[in-house]
């Protein structure tokens, strides 16, 4: 049962260029769901069966997220922001599949979270801020009590993300939430994470110097 949703571009000029890729076994990609930049929205994949769509990776201490999760793909380029009917799709979408699989907002995901370093998608224009207002995403509270930053890898692994090396989980982590954001690792990004995790743990696991145990 799927447990997790992950979000994605497709990098392709067109819906009809994204879906011909999808469809395609020679390609060995698919995905449960993929929306136009018109808010056309096609299922590929039934939501209950596994899509080929997240690769290597892990988020909440489980690899193999391609077994536990529904994909969808945003047709995008990647070189503009999501239009509005697009986004309106999506949200449209999301609620549905998060109310039929009782999924907690707090695991729809970006492929980048869960693959840092390899993937960058839906990258630094998605708008999650957005998702997170109606419940169908998360944000970190910029109200929240500052935290050191010698704090952040902790957190961010209690969030979920995989215990890569500090540069590639510094990187992931902004694409997201921080997304314009340059320089050292800062309060500012430890304070954020630690926000995260507190109010969404994504498992229960442990962590020591090495990272993430199950």
């Amino acid at each position: 049962m799927p447990s997790l949703v992950v979000l994605h571009y497709t990098a392709m000029q067109s819906f009809t260029e994204a879906r011909e890729r999808l469809c395609d076994p020679a390609y060995e990609v698919s995905a449960h769901w993929l929306i136009g930049e018109d808010g056309r929205t096609e299922a590929l994949v039934p939501e209950a069966a596994r899509a080929w769509h997240a690769g290597a990776g892990a988020w909440a201490g489980r690899d193999d997220v391609n077994s536990q999760s529904i994909g969808i793909e945003l047709a995008n380029p990647s070189t503009h922001p999501f239009p509005e009917p697009q986004m309106a799709a999506l949200e449209q979408l999301l609620a549905g599949i998060l109310r039929r699989w009782q999924i907690p907002a707090h695991r729809v995901i970006a492929h980048s979270d869960m693959a840092p370093g390899r993937k960058s998608d839906p990258g630094p224009r998605f708008d999650w801020r957005r998702l997170a207002a109606q419940g169908l995403s998360v944000w970190p509270d910029p109200e929240a009590p500052q935290a050191a930053p010698a704090g952040f890898r902790d957190a961010a692994l209690r969030f979920g993300y995989p215990a890569v090396e500090d540069a590639l989980l510094l990187a992931a982590f902004r694409l997201r939430f921080r997304p314009w954001a340059q320089g050292p690792l800062s309060a500012v990004d430890a304070s954020a994470a630690a926000d995260l995790a507190r109010r969404f743990p994504g498992s229960a696991f442990t962590i020591d110097g090495a990272g993430a145990q199950a």
